[in-house]
């Protein structure tokens, strides 16, 4: 990777231990800014931090529970400093047929993939508007749009995600700060690779450009709209989905 300057950027990018939040965490570390990565583990975050090595650190977040939060966010201030980079990644799911959810399956997903997107985004907005620059990204999926059964607690998420990106960037956008979401399909993970050979044929056979996606795919998007060059992109969900939703 690209060694980092002193006075590089702050990114943090949430679950970054594993999957598409790794490939984000490792993306910005080679373009430039000072990755803090969290997971909800210390173990998870010293492999963020072994990872990202000089370019980075792994700290430790739940981003359902607001003293952690706040603890965070208070660390961050000390040392690497105040992020202009919010890549909201982390998310959980508690899948089950709505007639069968309970309502700590329903409260779990809406608390911590909705509003921990809360508990993350306003400690931020000051030191972005200050600065009149900043990145916002969030972390959506293509069931928003889709739906799928068994799901309605993390489509029911996903979808108010990206209806709070585009009232955020509206509310922001005259600082400079823009506030985008990322909308990935099919990628391939620990998940889908555990899938049989029929089950993955079908799964492909859904989408036209016939293969999953890779979370360095993801990663891309991420990276492209935290860079100057998306500075004229707000309030946008970018679909990547291989075709499998066209919006």
């Amino acid at each position: 990777m690209t060694a980092v300057a002193q006075n590089a950027k702050v990114a943090v990018v949430t679950g970054a231990s594993r999957g598409i939040g790794a490939c984000i965490a490792e993306r910005l570390a080679a373009d430039g800014f000072q990755v803090v990565g969290t997971a909800t583990t210390a173990a998870g975050a010293a492999a963020i931090a072994e990872r990202l090595g000089p370019n980075g650190c792994g700290r430790t977040l739940d981003i359902a529970d607001q003293a952690s939060v706040d603890a965070f966010f208070a660390a961050l201030a000390e040392a690497p400093g105040r992020p202009l980079v919010l890549v909201n990644n982390a998310g959980v799911n508690r899948d089950n047929l709505l007639l069968r959810m309970s309502p700590e399956e329903w409260g779990t997903v809406i608390d911590t993939n909705l509003t921990g997107l809360y508990r993350m985004i306003r400690p931020v907005l000051r030191t972005m508007i200050r600065a009149r620059w900043g990145r916002i990204i969030n972390l959506s999926s293509v069931v928003a749009r889709m739906g799928n059964p068994g799901q309605a607690n993390y489509a029911a998420s996903k979808a108010a995600i990206e209806g709070l990106t585009r009232a955020l960037a509206l509310e922001v956008a005259s600082r400079g700060v823009t506030v985008n979401a990322v909308a990935p399909g099919f990628i391939g993970s620990d998940m889908t690779g555990a899938l049989d050979a029929a089950q993955t044929q079908l799964l492909l056979e859904r989408i036209p450009l016939g293969r999953m996606g890779g979370g360095d795919e993801v990663a891309a998007a991420v990276a492209f709209l935290a860079s100057e060059q998306a500075g004229y992109i707000t309030g946008e969900t970018l679909n990547v989905n291989g075709g499998l939703r066209l919006d």
